[in-house]
């Protein structure tokens, strides 16, 4: 059996998660000796006590100070293949994965060692790990938007490989207007777009990214509930937020699981899904949320039911609906223990 098995694998499509936020300390470890790396931590349990974090801020500042490991294709593949297990063990049959290529680039990785990294795993996905997978493009929102333009005319040559854009990164003081441009440029491109709006930001951040940026799906989004209007509009037009209780109770967002406000979204008929963010660093990966939200926040059958089916409904399968059906009869035949 998995080390990694989850209580209740319910099928479940994953849509909000960062590549780099499933960088567990043992394979930091591994990838800073097979690098020359030095880690500041004399072990792996002194790193894995520094995963706790004072907000948002503290998190992203280890965050980017561990990238620091991950520097070939070897070692993105072998990430994404740490993370594809562990989903898979927890009922994932999908995953949209988030990377962060200005975080690399800064650093003298490539964007093709990253993005062809990540694909020797995502290619064999399904065949190794049974999970389908998509591959999104993140923006730091705290770079530049001429930065932004810039990584996303690197990405070109590997745009067979991603299927879309997103916004990451501290959202406090950084709109989604800035990156208008570069939206607009990905939108000419095809590319699917999402981004992370009403977290740390305001209602208002969620409004201007559907109307600015024109994405297609909130990451995040659970200060929506501030705004009577926006959340009539967001359940009129079924867009989805991917919503992630164990990162938002770990950066603070909430002060307790208990005081998730998922329930209620889910009430006023939000089309939720819930996801791990960056499970290596907030204590769970998909299952593990399921898990959480069913055991504190009483979710009987039919929600979580509910929560796995939007997950396929909102995810970027529309170029195979046949498997998105399958993922959904999956979803319906599904026995609880």
């Amino acid at each position: 059996m998995s080390p990694y098995h989850a209580l209740m694998p319910l099928p479940k499509a994953e849509l909000h998660l960062h590549i780099e936020g499933t960088l567990e300390p043992e394979l930091a470890f591994e990838l800073a000796a097979r690098n020359g790396v030095a880690l500041r931590y004399p072990d792996t349990e002194a790193l894995r006590q520094a995963y706790r974090f004072a907000d948002l801020q503290s998190f992203l500042n280890l965050y980017y100070e561990l990238m620091a490991v991950l520097r070939t294709e070897r070692d993105f593949e072998d990430l994404a293949n740490a993370y594809l297990a562990r989903a898979a063990a927890q009922g994932v049959r999908h995953a949209e994965i988030f990377f962060d290529p200005q975080a690399h680039i800064a650093r003298g990785v490539s964007m093709g060692t990253v993005v062809e990294g990540l694909w020797r795993a995502l290619e064999k996905s399904r065949q190794n790990h049974g999970v389908s997978t998509r591959l999104i493009l993140c923006f730091l929102r705290d770079e530049s938007a001429d930065s932004a333009l810039t990584t996303l005319e690197a990405a070109r040559p590997h745009l067979d490989r991603i299927t879309g854009i997103g916004l990451d990164s501290a959202e406090a003081g950084h709109p989604p207007a800035k990156f208008r441009e570069v939206y607009r440029a990905a939108a000419d491109l095809g590319l699917h777009r999402v981004a992370h709006a009403g977290e740390e930001g305001p209602p208002a951040y969620i409004t201007e990214a559907l109307d600015v940026l024109g994405v297609e799906r909130i990451d995040h989004g659970l200060r929506c509930a501030e705004d009577p209007a926006l959340v009539e509009r967001l359940v009129r037009d079924r867009v989805p937020l991917t919503l992630c209780p164990l990162s938002n109770v770990r950066l603070r967002a909430v002060d307790s699981l208990a005081d998730h406000p998922l329930p209620a979204l889910l009430d006023a008929g939000l089309m939720c899904t819930v996801n791990s963010d960056d499970p290596a660093y907030f204590g769970g990966y998909a299952g593990d949320n399921f898990d959480a939200v069913r055991d504190t926040l009483g979710l009987g059958e039919d929600r979580l039911r509910e929560l796995a089916r939007n997950s396929f409904l909102a995810s970027f399968l529309e170029d195979d609906e046949e498997l998105r059906a399958a993922y959904l009869a999956e979803v319906e035949a599904y026995v609880f223990p």
